[in-house]
C-alpha cells in the first residue's frame, strides 16, 4: 500500500487549480448528466449504511466541491488548530452479514415463483465473499481523498505541506483494517490530490517520516475496553428488548409479510434479520457499484424502507446513543482527549508575541485526524447532547421517527465527520471573545447545544462541558460494580 513522500516542496493547489481539478473530474464523469443521475428513493433510509453523499447531495456532481466558507469565521479570525474524528469509508459486509446473505438468497434460489424479480434474483451472481468482512472498497478510498482534499481547502493556512513535511500533522486509527486503510486513503488525498505530491516509489518510501498513523484503540474503540458496556449492553440480551419488541410489532411484519409473498417463501423462513439484510444488500449494491437498480431494491419500497430505518436506529439509540449512560459515558476518554488538544493550542498561541500570523504558525499540532467507526461517532455526539429527542426511541413510536432528530444515516453515513475548529480572533479588529469554536457535522456547521449557536468562546464551552472535563473518569464509569455472595455460614 502506498503513503506519503514528504520530501518534495511543492505548493498547495491555487483556487485557480482547484477549480481546474474541480472541472476536470466533473467533465470526465460526464459533466450535467451526471446530475440527472439523483439518489434512488430508498438512499437516505439505510442508517449506518448510508452514502456520504446523501447528506451533501451536490458531491454526486462533483466530489471536490466546498460550500462552507461564507459560514465559517470572519477574516478577522484565523484557523489556529482543526481536530476531527472521522468514520472510515464506504466498506464491504461483514462476515456475519454475507452469512445471513447466503442464507436469504438460498431460501430465494428455492423459490418456485415465475415473478420476473424472483428470477432476476435468483440469476443474480453472489459475489460477496467471507474473505470482505467489512474491508474498505475503493469507493472508500475515494470518500477519504476527496474529504482531505475538501478539508484542506477550507482550511488552507492549516493543511499545509510544511506542516506534513515537520509531522505536525497527528493520524491516530482504530485497528480494523477499514480504519486503517480510511486514515492512510486520507493522507494521500492531501499529499498527491491537494498538495499534488508525487507519489513515492518503494524505495523512497524508506525516507518517509510520520508515514504510518498511530493506532489506538482505547481512545477509537473505547467500547471495547469499558467492561460495563460490554457486560450490560454489548453481551447482555435483555438490553435491546425495544428493538426486539419492534421486530415483533406490526410494522415488521408487514413488511415481513409482504416480501414473503412477493419472494413466494414460507413466511416461517423469514425473520426481521434476513429482511433487513436484503434491505441492506441494496444499501451495498448502490454504496460499492453505483448501482441504483438492483433488483434487491426493487423488493422494497419506500414505506418499507422507513420502516427498516426505524429498526435500525433503535439498535444504535439503545446500543450507542441515549438508551443508556454507559453508551455515552464510555467515550470520555475521547471527549477530553479532543479539549486537550484545543487547550494546548490556546496555550501555545498565548505564549507567543500579539501577532496573529505568529500565533497560527506556533502551533505544534495545528491538524489532527482521528478515524474510527460509526460506534465511535455515535456516543460522542450523545455526550454531547446533540440530536437528542424529547421522548426515547421506542417499540411503539415508529409513527413519529421521521420528525425525530436521532437519524443514524444523517448523523453517521459512511465516511461521516466531527469537526472542532479553532480560531484565534484579532480583538482589535473584531468584537468576538480572542478564541473561538466552530463545529462542523459532515461538512455542515453544526449549532452548539446550549446556545443553538454556530461559533462559542472556548472558554464557554469548556463551562458548558466542565461536568464532562472534570467528573467522567472512564476508569471509574466502566468499573462493572462487584456483587459479593454471601456463604452459606453468613446466611
Amino acid at each position: 500500500m502506498s503513503s506519503v513522500l514528504f520530501t518534495y516542496r511543492r505548493c498547495a493547489p491555487s483556487a485557480a487549480q482547484i477549480l481546474l481539478l474541480s472541472v476536470t473530474w466533473f467533465c470526465s464523469t460526464g459533466g450535467l448528466d451526471s446530475i440527472a443521475h439523483k439518489s434512488p428513493k430508498l438512499a437516505p433510509y439505510f442508517g449506518t449504511k448510508t452514502r456520504y453523499e446523501e447528506v451533501n447531495p451536490f458531491l454526486l456532481a462533483n466530489p471536490l466541491m466546498v460550500t462552507r466558507k461564507n459560514d465559517l469565521l470572519p477574516n478577522t479570525c484565523t484557523p489556529l488548530q482543526i481536530v476531527s474524528v472521522i468514520r472510515h469509508g464506504t466498506r464491504y459486509p461483514t462476515k456475519e452479514q454475507i452469512k445471513k446473505l447466503k442464507k436469504m438468497y438460498g431460501l430465494i434460489k428455492k423459490s418456485t415463483s415465475n415473478s420476473d424479480l424472483v428470477k432476476e434474483l435468483q440469476s443474480w451472481n453472489m459475489w460477496y465473499e467471507d474473505w470482505m468482512d467489512g474491508q474498505l472498497v475503493k469507493k472508500g478510498e475515494e470518500d477519504m481523498k476527496n474529504l482531505a482534499f475538501r478539508l484542506a481547502s477550507l482550511f488552507p493556512s492549516l493543511f499545509t505541506l510544511d506542516k506534513l513535511q515537520k509531522c505536525q500533522m497527528s493520524f491516530v486509527t482504530s485497528s480494523k483494517h477499514r480504519c486503517v486503510d480510511s486514515t492512510k486513503a486520507f493522507i494521500h488525498g492531501l499529499a498527491h490530490t491537494y498538495l499534488q505530491l508525487p507519489i513515492p516509489t518503494e524505495d523512497e518510501l524508506e525516507d518517509v517520516p510520520c508515514r504510518d498513523p498511530l493506532v489506538n484503540d482505547t481512545l477509537m474503540r473505547f467500547f471495547d475496553h469499558c467492561e460495563k458496556f460490554v457486560a450490560q449492553v454489548e453481551d447482555n440480551d435483555t438490553a435491546m428488548h425495544e428493538l426486539e419488541k419492534f421486530k415483533e410489532g406490526p410494522e415488521m411484519r408487514r413488511v415481513m409479510h409482504k416480501i414473503a409473498e412477493l419472494l413466494s417463501i414460507p413466511q416461517g423462513e423469514l425473520n426481521a434479520g434476513l429482511v433487513q439484510v436484503a434491505f441492506f444488500t441494496c444499501s451495498f449494491e448502490l454504496a460499492i457499484n453505483n448501482d441504483a437498480n438492483s433488483a434487491w431494491c426493487r423488493l422494497f419500497d419506500e414505506e418499507d424502507a422507513k420502516v427498516l430505518e426505524y429498526l435500525n436506529d433503535l439498535k444504535q439509540y439503545w446500543k450507542r446513543g441515549y438508551g443508556y449512560d454507559i453508551n455515552s459515558r464510555s467515550s470520555c476518554n475521547l471527549f477530553q482527549h479532543i479539549f486537550q488538544h484545543l487547550d494546548n493550542a490556546v496555550s501555545e498561541s498565548k505564549s507567543v508575541c500579539n501577532f496573529v500570523s505568529s500565533r497560527s504558525q506556533q502551533i505544534s499540532t495545528p491538524v489532527v485526524m482521528q478515524f474510527g467507526h460509526a460506534e465511535t461517532l455515535l456516543p460522542l455526539l450523545a455526550l454531547m447532547g446533540l440530536f437528542k429527542d424529547e421522548k426515547p426511541l421506542m417499540a411503539d413510536n415508529f409513527s413519529t421517527h421521521l420528525d425525530q432528530k436521532f437519524r443514524s444515516g444523517r448523523m453517521v453515513p459512511y465516511a461521516s465527520n466531527l469537526v472542532f475548529v479553532l480560531y484565534h480572533c484579532d480583538l482589535a479588529k473584531s468584537p468576538q471573545e480572542e478564541y473561538q469554536v466552530q463545529m462542523l457535522l459532515n461538512e455542515n456547521l453544526l449549532p452548539f447545544p446550549h446556545s443553538h449557536q454556530s461559533v462559542c468562546p472556548f472558554e464557554d464551552l469548556k463551562k458548558q462541558y466542565r461536568h464532562l472535563l472534570d467528573s467522567c473518569h472512564v476508569s471509574d464509569e466502566c468499573q462493572l460494580t462487584k456483587v459479593a455472595h454471601a456463604s452459606e455460614d453468613e446466611l
